[in-house]
């Protein structure tokens, strides 16, 4: 799996996590699903969040760094 694919995955379980215990625990939880959203917000125009350091020092490849700088398959 690449980065960037586990990043979406593991945004998309903190926002569904969240959601499920702001339902079923205390509508706090709202506030970390808005910190999720504002990291891949601010990410869309930096092209860096926290969770990638993290997933890169953990020895996840980015999609350039399987297809040698190529971002689109040539299947």
């Amino acid at each position: 799996m690449t980065l960037e694919r586990s990043l979406r995955g593991i945004a998309g379980f903190f926002v569904l996590l969240s959601v499920l215990l702001a339902h079923y625990h205390s509508p706090y939880w709202l506030l970390f699903t808005g910190f999720v959203g504002l990291n891949l917000l601010q990410s869309a125009f930096t092209d860096w969040c926290p969770m990638m350091t993290i997933l890169r020092k953990l020895g996840v490849k980015s999609q350039n760094d399987r297809t040698g700088g190529a971002t689109c398959s040539t299947r």
